[in-house]
């Protein structure tokens, strides 16, 4: 199955350490965070997998080519002229999937969340996406129907709030946890630019359906930040 690991941003929230690394590739215990996303896209079957490449393009470049040669299959879609985000990052790569729904994945996030039984609930419920989310603190939210269903999304911070859809009934705000398995059908609904794919899914959850699926159980993490980071470093310490 088929993936797209998002590598591509600068991480500029770790301050000193990515001036000089990127965020894809600041160690944890002796692998990159880039390696510990491309082993557990692979436990769960997605073992054809296409990444970003922009901040610190060359070094992820040859990262990638050392995971090859360790046995995994990474292609590079080459943002180096230009950082697309992640909508714009997953339209430039379109021609790598195929008929198949696909996972998209931050390399920054580190979870026990099980891909495939994602995988499952989005087959079984079949919308043009399924996002995983969680129950954690958060300045921004998805706003979600009683089944889940994507109607809306709100920054907690500036009181900013986007209502999608009217689904007549009461909304709760979830945490997304950068995580999507999505229908190739979506890139008819797409364009070339620089925008994230929240802002696409609000756009699209007017008119099709859009579900989450929630997971409170075991951990996730991001390491967006230095504590974050040592943080995970620790988990994976145990």
């Amino acid at each position: 199955m088929k993936a797209m690991i998002m590598t591509a941003g600068k991480g500029t929230r770790l301050g000193k350490i990515t001036g000089s690394i990127p965020k894809a590739l600041v160690d944890i215990n002796g692998k990159s965070a880039l390696h510990i996303a491309v082993e557990k896209c692979n436990r769960s079957g997605f073992d054809d997998i296409i990444i970003n490449v922009h901040h610190f393009a060359d070094m992820v470049e040859d990262e990638a080519k050392r995971l090859n040669r360790l046995g995994f299959k990474i292609t590079v879609s080459d943002e180096r002229d230009l950082l697309l985000e992640t909508g714009g990052g997953l339209f430039k790569a379109r021609n790598f999937f195929d008929t198949s729904p696909f996972l998209l994945y931050n390399a920054d996030i580190v979870t026990d969340l099980d891909l495939s039984t994602l995988y499952r609930f989005h087959n079984e419920k079949r919308g043009l996406a399924t996002l995983a989310v969680r129950n954690r603190e958060g300045k921004r939210y998805f706003l979600v129907d009683s089944e889940g269903i994507l109607a809306g999304w709100c920054n907690k911070t500036t009181g900013e709030k986007i209502i999608s859809r009217d689904l007549n009934n009461d909304l709760s705000e979830i945490a997304f946890s950068g995580i999507h398995i999505i229908e190739p059908e979506i890139f008819n609904y797409m364009s070339g630019g620089i925008y994230t794919m929240t802002s696409l899914y609000l756009s699209l959850a007017s008119s099709h359906t859009i579900f989450t699926f929630r997971c409170d159980d075991g951990y996730w993490f991001d390491i967006g930040t230095p504590e974050k980071l040592e943080s995970v470093r620790r988990l994976c310490n145990q």
